[in-house]
Order: C-alpha cells, then structure tokens, then sequence
C-alpha cells in the first residue's frame, strides 16, 4: 500500500504581533511569500504566543495586587509574588507547590506549570506577562472562518503551546485550541493485526501534530511561530471536533 506523505513547512516572515492587527492578513501574505497556497486539506499549526498578542492577553505585573495566598505561594517556590497573583487567577487548582515549581490546573483544564503565563519574547516592560487566550478553541474557529472568507479555503487550524509532560523531561508541542481537525482518533473497538478488539487506544492527532510542528517553530528565538502541513488523511478532518477533547476529565484523574 502507498502512503503519501505528510509535509510540514516552517512559514518566516510574520513580523511582531501586536493587538488590533490583521493577523490573517499577516498569516495569508507569509504563506503567499513562501509559496504555500492553501487547500482544504492543509493545516494551519500557530504558536499560542501571536494568537494571545493579538488578542490583547497581556497583563502587567506592576498593577497586580498580591493577596496573602500569592505570597505564601510565592515564599515556598521562590517566585515573583505579582506573578503567582496571575497564575492564582488563571487556574482552579494548585496542583503542586515547591521550590522553583508550582504546577496548577488552568481555568481550560490543563495541568500546567505556571498556568501557562510566560514572560519570554514578550516585548515591553520586564514586568510585562503574556496569558493564553481566553478560549483557544474560539480563537482556532474564528482564525479559520476568517481564512475561509478571504480566500474560500477553509484549513485546519491547530494553536499550539509547549507544555512539560508528568515523568518526562523537557517540553512537547501540545494543541490547546482547534478547528477543522479531527483531534481526538478513537479506535476503541477496532481490530489489530490479529484481530483482536482494541480496548482503550485513543490517538491525540492534534497532540502529535503539535508536537511536530514544534520541532520546526523552536522554543527560543526562532521567530516562527506558523508550520504549514500537508498530507493529513482526509479522516483527519473534522468540522465538529476541538482541542478541548483532549482533556482527560478530572474524575478519571488517577494522580488526585
């Protein structure tokens, strides 16, 4: 059996993204430098970084008031007090508190060191923070019909953020919003090669595609935070799923 292959191309040449810009513009004229055209095939793989600019999702240490919580947390893992104030109100959950490390179940669902606020290439202030967006999965959907409305072409749009792993080291490409993307492949029930039925095989396609894609974008400064892809299976498509599939629920959390 052929298999075609599955292509992905980091896309320079976004400039710095700031709020109020015309980032499909931005994201159209990039590919169309690049000689990408789109089909609706494609994916479109975005770091979370220039979807939360441009929606405005900075915040600024010096206006924050810190509570007596922020500073008792922020005396047992040694960080800034303004700084756990914001994590503390970006999550539902503190998840583990330590020296150097306070991981936190963010208001989306994740398990994530900081709550994902991040203050690296973030332009301005020192004191200057960067949240995810609101919902990331709107943020995916609206890109998307945006997309579709410039160009009648309408690619799966995957916004992706590098998150650290339990038991692993280092940070992995993770999908925290999407559309146009079948995100979570379930195979439950389906046969393997010797006909046996799965029993609980689920496959994180966005997870892994994020993953990919951030070997190509880079965590430091690369400055490219677009991957194009092509050569997705057309089953890979989907108009209804979302990133937020991906979440385990918190009943079937067996580390609580």
């Amino acid at each position: 059996m052929s298999l075609a292959p599955l292509t992905l191309l980091a896309v320079p040449g976004l400039p710095e993204i700031t709020h109020h810009v015309n980032l499909t513009l931005l994201i159209l004229t990039a590919l169309e430098e690049s000689g990408c055209d789109l089909r609706d095939t494609d994916a479109l793989l975005i770091g979370q970084k220039i979807i939360s600019k441009a929606e405005n999702r900075f915040v600024d240490l010096d206006s924050v008031r810190v509570s007596p919580r922020a500073r008792e947390l922020a005396a047992r893992c040694g960080k800034d007090p303004r700084l756990v104030e914001v994590i503390l109100g970006e999550s539902t959950q503190v998840v583990r508190c330590a020296p150097r490390v306070l991981i936190v179940r963010h208001r989306l669902g994740l398990v994530v060191a900081n709550a994902a606020v991040d203050q690296s290439n973030v332009p301005g202030s020192a004191s200057r923070a960067l949240l995810l967006p609101l919902d990331p999965d709107a943020s995916a959907a609206r890109l998307r019909e945006s997309i579709r409305a410039a160009t009648g072409r309408a690619p799966a749009i995957v916004i992706t953020d590098s998150f650290g792993r339990p038991w692993r080291q280092g940070v992995c490409g993770t999908a925290i919003g999407s559309a146009g993307l079948l995100t979570l492949l379930d195979l439950r029930g389906a046969s393997d090669r010797e006909g046996r039925p799965l029993q609980v095989t689920q496959v994180a396609i966005a997870d892994a595609l994020a993953a990919t894609a951030a070997l190509l974008m880079g965590e430091a400064a690369e400055g490219t935070p677009l991957v194009h892809a092509r050569g997705l299976p057309r089953h890979f498509l989907s108009e209804s799923a979302n990133a937020a599939l991906l979440q385990r629920p918190v009943r079937e959390d067996l580390f609580q």
